[in-house]
């Protein structure tokens, strides 16, 4: 862990003002986080809220559980840490996770309306022929 002086109070703002900025991920983290982004296994906060100049992100990536943990490889420094990331970077995450959400409640929606029966035990129904047919409950 790095080590700053007290009594040395040009170090200190330096300090504050590279974390005010945040940094970038390198291409291969970022997809990496991206795609946990996308799945809702972040956690994303601005730093500092209070502080119109601060834009940079706190991001927390969550382990993965179940399937996902034996189809997608991670990097372990992308876990048990807090990350500080620039304003875009945090940004374009935020929009990720956003549209992976969209996206997975979507899938889940046309699922909860999927009639299965009908295709599976008449030939002739249109999800037979790849449509999809409403359940109408």
């Amino acid at each position: 862990m790095k080590s700053i002086k007290v009594t040395d109070i040009g170090s200190i703002k330096n300090e504050l003002n590279k974390y005010k900025k945040g940094k970038k991920l390198g291409i291969h983290l970022f997809n990496q986080a991206a795609r946990m982004a996308w799945l809702g296994k972040i956690v994303l906060s601005v730093l500092d809220p209070e502080d119109p100049d601060c834009r940079s992100w706190l991001l927390y990536v969550q382990p993965l559980d179940g399937m996902a943990a034996n189809l997608i490889q991670v990097d372990d420094e992308l876990f048990d840490q807090i990350h500080i990331l620039d304003a875009e970077q945090g940004r374009y995450l935020a929009e990720i996770m956003r549209d992976g959400l969209t996206s997975r409640a979507r899938e889940l929606e046309a699922l909860d309306n999927r009639d299965f029966y009908f295709g599976k035990f008449f030939k002739d129904a249109p999800e037979a022929a790849g449509g999809e047919t409403p359940s109408g409950s």
